[in-house]
This record gives structure tokens, C-alpha cells and sequence, in this order.
């Protein structure tokens, strides 16, 4: 399949998936969204990949979260339903890679902040540069996630610190609390990443598998009732912001009106 936003290729043994929108940071708009889990869903059942790696082009952004402006151009043209459906897709697509069978590593090339620190803590594992910074937004802006990812990445203290606080950790604090298992200098990023990734590779493919799926099923309760939570929380008690709402700063600096 072609894609439009994201990257995908394969090298021994080792499938890397990059976000391709570099002019806007690779903010994840729906297109990319749906690309991403494609690609993903192809990895996963290709017999040649024993290793995911997901990285975003350029050199400032892993990725800045989701894409604003098209937040704001569905509130006005698409209904309330629609909106809905893309978001319930949106969520499961961040399960299933959360869940994906084979593990995955983050090429942590830049910033991941709001939308794309949680895609970040999806991950297994991460390995970032001195340009790796993350920021966990969701408070700031009125709206609530990654209560099910950060703290099985980082543990209950940490977790809670920067999911209430939404402040900027950078690279060095990154990788002391264990959000990036390895920092390099930026040179040596892929070739860090690639070396991971491929010892993973060639070892036993249901052997990795299985160490995966026994680990997800020894969580104090299961990373599927852990997203549940988290879902039914946001959508029956606390509902997430529009965009007008939630990044008015954002919006005034491009020179927009809020509608």
C-alpha cells in the first residue's frame, strides 16, 4: 500500500515506520493515524519482522501530537457521531499498537509532546538523542490520557508528576526515569536503535512473542482493562476539550480567529 504520511521499510529483519509530515512537526492528523495503524498491522503480520522500530522524519519532532487544525475544521463540518467514530478509531488504533505482538522501540529523533508522548509510551522501549524531549500535555489542555501507558513505563510517582503537571522533561531526566532506555548523541541515534532492534530480531520470533503477551497479562490488571478504563472515563465523566478550547495560545499565534 502506498502512503501519503508515513514511511515505512524494512531491513534486516527489522520493519521502521517513520511519521512523515515534517512540515508541521509530524503532528498526526486522521490520514496518518490510519496510515500508521496499516503499517503497523503489516509488520506485525509479516513473517520477515522480528522488531518494530517508530521513529518521525526530520530532526526536531517525533512528533508534536495531533494535528489542531484539522481538530478544528471537524468540529465545524463533520457531526457529533463522526467526530465520535474517528476519536473510538483514534483509541483502539493506540491500543493495538500498545498491544502489538512483536515489540517496538522508539527512534526518538526529537520532541514527543501531547499527542505524540502518548504514542511514545505506547512503545515498549525508547532510545533517544539529546534532541528527545517529552511533554504530557493532556491537563493543560483540558483533556485526560496516557493513564495507562506512563505508568507502566515509568511507574505511579513519576507518572503521576508529569501527567498532573504537563511540564517539559528533557533528555538527560528522560532517560534517569527510564522514558528512554538508552540516550546518545544524535549521530549514533539509528545506529543505537538498529542494534537494539536487530539482537530482537534474530532471536526466537515465539519466544519474543511470548515474553511480550506474558508480560502485558502480568500487569497488576490487563493493558486492555486499563484502556477501558481510561475510555469509559473520558467519555461518560470527563470529556476532552475542542480544539478552539483547548489551544487558544496555539491558535492566536497563526493569526486565527476562534470561531
Amino acid at each position: 500500500m502506498g502512503y501519503q504520511h508515513v514511511l515505512l521499510e524494512k531491513t534486516e529483519g527489522v520493519a521502521i515506520i517513520t511519521l512523515n509530515r515534517p512540515e508541521v512537526l509530524n503532528a498526526m492528523n486522521f490520514q496518518l493515524t490510519m496510515e500508521l495503524n496499516d503499517a503497523m498491522t503489516a509488520a506485525n503480520i509479516d513473517d520477515e519482522v522480528g522488531c518494530i522500530i517508530l521513529t518521525g522524519s526530520g530532526h526536531k519532532a517525533f512528533s508534536a501530537g495531533g494535528d489542531i487544525h484539522e481538530q478544528r475544521t471537524d468540529a465545524r463540518e463533520r457531526t457529533e457521531e463522526e467526530r465520535e467514530a474517528r476519536s473510538a478509531q483514534r483509541a483502539q488504533w493506540q491500543y493495538q499498537l500498545s498491544a502489538s505482538p512483536k515489540p517496538t522501540l522508539g527512534m526518538m529523533n526529537g520532541l514527543a509532546y501531547g499527542g505524540g508522548s502518548v504514542l511514545a509510551s505506547s512503545l515498549d522501549m525508547r532510545v533517544g538523542c539529546q534532541h528527545s524531549t517529552f511533554r504530557f500535555l493532556a491537563a493543560a489542555y483540558g483533556r485526560i490520557n496516557s493513564t495507562w501507558t506512563l505508568p507502566n513505563q515509568v511507574g505511579w510517582p513519576i507518572a503521576k508528576e508529569l501527567l498532573f503537571t504537563g511540564r517539559v522533561v528533557e533528555a538527560e531526566e528522560a532517560h534517569r526515569i527510564g522514558l528512554l532506555n538508552h540516550l546518545v548523541p544524535c549521530d549514533q541515534l539509528k545506529a543505537k536503535a538498529m542494534e537494539i532492534a536487530t539482537t530482537i530480531a534474530k532471536n526466537r520470533r515465539e519466544s519474543i512473542t511470548g515474553i511480550k503477551e506474558l508480560l502485558l497479562q502480568h500487569l497488576g490488571e490487563n493493558l486492555h482493562q486499563q484502556f477501558l478504563n481510561e475510555k469509559d472515563f473520558t467519555t461518560h465523566k470527563v470529556r476532552g476539550y475542542g480544539a478552539d478550547q483547548a489551544f487558544p495560545e496555539f491558535i492566536s499565534r497563526r493569526g486565527r480567529k476562534l470561531d
